[in-house]
């Protein structure tokens, strides 16, 4: 499978554009993790350093369901990964973590956020409010940090995957 990234029409309406590049910073995880078998989305890249491309997708999936499904909708969403023993669950792997599981979870995560995201407008509150400061946030901020929180961790995808085999691109 060949992941095809698209960035938004550069004359797009603000929400088009919002979305479309929280699309193409997905896609950009995605294409990073492309071609390579469980062992080495697994491979730690730079120790001692847990970050693996497998533990940002992990990382990723907790993120969305985080702030589209307990932020912005109020679900009641477990963390799938992380827990109160293992705050950073997502990062921790094991040999039976699967990359098949873990594009699932953040597929799925990443559906759920666009079904929720469809019901708000972008000046819209989140009905739920954030865990740790008890703000809410409308869906804007929302989609504008997660753009800012996958560019980033696709630098780290960058460097993790020219590590483990050279390959490298924006």
């Amino acid at each position: 499978m060949t992941t095809e990234r698209r960035e938004p029409a550069t004359t797009a309406d603000e929400r088009t554009m919002l979305e479309g590049w929280l699309d193409y910073h997905r896609q950009t995880l995605a294409w990073k993790c492309e071609g390579l078998d469980d062992a080495r989305l697994r491979t730690a890249a730079v120790e001692p350093s847990v970050l693996s491309l497998m533990g940002l997708a992990r990382h990723m999936a907790e993120v969305e369901r985080g702030w589209f499904r307990r932020v912005l909708a109020d679900e009641d969403a477990e963390p799938l990964y992380c827990g109160d023993e293992d705050p950073d669950g997502d990062f921790h792997l094991t040999e039976t973590d699967t990359w098949q599981r873990t594009h699932a979870d953040w597929q799925a995560e990443i559906e759920a956020a666009r079904r929720i995201a469809a019901g708000f407008g972008l000046d819209d509150l989140s009905k739920g409010r954030h865990r740790r400061t008890g703000e809410r946030f409308n869906l804007r901020w929302i989609y504008t940090h997660m753009i800012e929180e996958y560019a980033r961790h696709n630098g780290h995808a960058d460097l993790i995957r020219e590590r483990i085999d050279g390959a490298t691109g924006d």
